[in-house]
């Protein structure tokens, strides 16, 4: 499961999907610690920090991470733009370590998209929290297997101001 842009805020509708992940990769804006604490509980998380997260968040969790999961190459950051669009720090890495998938944050807007150029995935989940100008809160929810990426779905969490 990948969320990203909590704020601080984690919900019931958040942890219904912690539990059915494998495990949990957040793109950053933490906000709190309670909030990976209480993931990390239940599930392995992988996690970056965000612009707003405090001196302990970035003790905790690196500005980038670079993985591999089921033979797949990840390079998870908050900050990084989009294909065509990518934050010029980020598209240094990308030409270099040449990830299958890149995953971002900060932005709020969910988006799922090919970098042909790159050959790689772009994804990030939007928001999962209830603060900043989205309207509806998001997560995504995939399946790796050898290389592949399968069963891709986006969680709707509900309206950005409502929480039930």
């Amino acid at each position: 499961m990948l969320l990203s842009d909590t704020h601080g805020h984690l919900d019931a509708r958040i942890l219904k999907y912690v539990r059915q992940a494998d495990e949990v990769w957040h793109a950053g804006d933490i906000g709190t610690l309670n909030v990976t604490d209480q993931i990390g509980a239940l599930k392995k998380i992988r996690a970056v920090h965000g612009n707003i997260d405090n001196h302990q968040i970035r003790t905790q969790f690196p500005e980038d991470i670079f993985f591999e999961c089921e033979g797949l190459s990840v390079f998870m950051t908050h900050i990084g733009g989009y294909p065509e669009r990518y934050n010029p720090r980020v598209l240094k890495i990308l030409n270099a370590r040449k990830p299958h998938l890149f995953i971002c944050g900060h932005s709020h807007i969910l988006k799922v998209m090919r970098d042909k150029k790159r050959n790689l995935l772009h994804l990030n989940p939007g928001a999962a929290g209830v603060v900043g100008f989205h309207k509806v809160r998001t997560m995504l929810r995939f399946e790796i297997n050898l290389k592949e990426i399968k069963n891709l779905d986006v969680i709707e969490l509900g309206l950005r101001g409502k929480l039930t």
